[in-house]
């Protein structure tokens, strides 16, 4: 990396590329708010307020399990103030309770947008929907080092309503060789969990709404998923910049076996042009 100090100043516009809310999607924890610790790590100062505003589209599966896809199109906001507070469409409505040079921990509200079940797939109708819901956030983020700048991050989510369950992320991220002045890529690894009433939320299927070819099934809490994904930015102007997110999740145990999904492999691709003032 030729001016890791220049370069590792714009990685923050990366927290702004999503569309979409946290409805289960193929993307990882971390790519909402890829590039912020990194940020903070290689500046002397953050600026009092960073904007940056776009549109982005996303291709996902129709709901989590599904094998068929669709797109979603919507604003891209993400507005910082210091390293205080933060208003994303991707990362919530939060504040870094504690914060440091490379490290920041807080909570925040973000959303889930449900599951309307006739809308989603043949295979759930007679399912119950889960219903657009807010969730309450626990995260923490840690930068290694200027000379290893390895980003580990961990967060729990607790929907208020809809499935009324918990979730939570494992996941780290490292800025790749290639990029430059105006180009920036980040790749890493992510571990999902979920307890008991998370999982029979999205993946059970309850005595009343069992047929043939969907059995009763009551999946237990634990690893949900692990997967991988690739983030970048280009910056083809001073204020104007495109993002993308690339990630691929595998669905593994009772999330994997239930009868409600079709695909254990499913995966994501969005993009977005953004305006950082």
């Amino acid at each position: 990396m030729r001016a890791p100090a220049c370069l590792l100043a714009l990685m923050g516009a990366l927290a702004s590329t999503q569309a979409q809310a946290q409805t289960p999607a193929p993307l990882a924890e971390w790519q909402f708010s890829v590039g912020v610790p990194l940020e903070k790590l290689f500046e002397e100062t953050i600026p009092e307020w960073e904007v940056r505003l776009g549109a982005a589209a996303m291709l996902r599966p129709r709901y989590d399990g599904s094998s068929k896809y669709i797109v979603i199109a919507g604003p891209s906001i993400d507005i910082r103030y210091r390293d205080i507070a933060f208003a994303s469409i991707g990362e919530g409505l939060g504040v870094n309770v504690l914060r440091g040079k490379n490290y920041r921990a807080g909570i925040a509200l973000t959303y889930n947008l449900g599951r309307r079940s006739k809308e989603s797939s043949p295979l759930l109708d007679g399912m119950d929907n889960i219903n657009p819901a807010p969730e309450a956030k626990l995260f923490a983020e840690y930068a290694v080092s200027k000379e290893f700048p390895l980003v580990m991050r961990v967060d729990a989510r607790r929907s208020l309503g809809g499935s009324d369950g918990w979730i939570g992320d494992i996941g780290a991220y490292l800025p790749l060789p290639g990029s430059s002045e105006k180009f920036y890529w980040f790749a890493g690894p992510t571990l999902t969990l979920a307890d008991s009433r998370y999982m029979n939320a999205w993946y059970g299927v309850s005595a009343s709404q069992a047929r043939p070819g969907r059995p009763q099934f009551n999946p237990a809490g634990g690893v949900r998923s692990y997967g991988f994904g690739l983030s970048a930015v280009w910056f083809f102007d001073k204020h104007w910049f495109a993002t993308t997110d690339v990630s691929v999740v595998q669905l593994v145990g009772d999330a994997k076996r239930s009868p409600l999904t079709q695909s254990s492999t499913g995966g994501a691709f969005d993009l977005s042009i953004n305006y950082q003032f």
